[in-house]
């Protein structure tokens, strides 16, 4: 079994995501598309990760991933967008994206919609939960998605179908993915008027929690690909 990770920056990779699909049997496949262009196929699960930029930009490079990821998504392969990969997804599926009310940085509670509380993934989830954000942009929901989370700034999760999840938030950070968000834009540290250190401290006591769910989240989605 093959899982295909597309990056858009090298910063921003599957962190535990990796390692949990490597214990379900798949082989990770990374591609950064920018640089690289997409591979030949999804395989037999499709993560796409986060970035800086938007799927709003005119780079030729995003119109092409978003073809790929509404084809994968159409032909039942299973689907997990994280941030920038949630736009996508949403944005595949004809979802408006835009620049959100504030910049979200760090640790901050989400609530399960209806919807959610009864989704085989989300309804594992504490009502409410700590997740970690970085993110200017929001989406609204597809027609025909599922609303999971939210909070009041925005939809945080949705899922398209039964196999394709977007997350705004990030269940897959390590430490050293968060120090490394610190290090590249550490203009979004200052526009949210926070403390670089704290953001790490404080996102730190979370992860093993964090990446609990995202277990829970990778066994379902890959248990489904089966």
């Amino acid at each position: 079994m093959r899982a295909v990770c597309l990056h858009h920056v090298a910063f921003e990779g599957p962190g535990a995501f990796a390692r949990l699909l490597e214990r379900r049997g798949y082989q990770v496949k990374r591609r950064i598309v920018p640089k690289e262009g997409l591979p030949p196929d999804p395989g037999d699960f499709l993560l796409v990760m986060g970035g800086p930029m938007s799927v709003n930009d005119p780079d030729p490079w995003i119109q092409s991933e978003l073809a790929f990821i509404r084809k994968a998504v159409e032909a039942g392969v299973p689907y997990l967008g994280i941030c920038l990969g949630s736009q996508f997804l949403a944005k595949a599926f004809g979802a408006k994206v835009y620049p959100g009310p504030k910049l979200e940085v760090g640790i901050t509670p989400i609530r399960l919609t209806e919807e959610g509380r009864t989704d085989p993934v989300f309804a594992t989830m504490p009502d409410p939960f700590e997740v970690f954000e970085w993110h200017g942009e929001v989406f609204d929901l597809p027609a025909g998605a599922v609303p999971l989370a939210v909070n009041d700034v925005c939809l945080q999760a949705f899922r398209y179908g039964d196999k394709a999840y977007g997350l705004l938030f990030h269940p897959e950070l390590e430490r050293a993915g968060i120090e490394a968000l610190c290090h590249e834009c550490p203009e979004d540290v200052h526009r949210a008027q926070l403390d670089e250190q704290a953001v790490i401290r404080n996102a730190v006591s979370h992860l093993p929690r964090l990446h609990t769910w995202a277990q829970a989240l990778v066994d379902h989605l890959t248990s489904a690909s089966r």
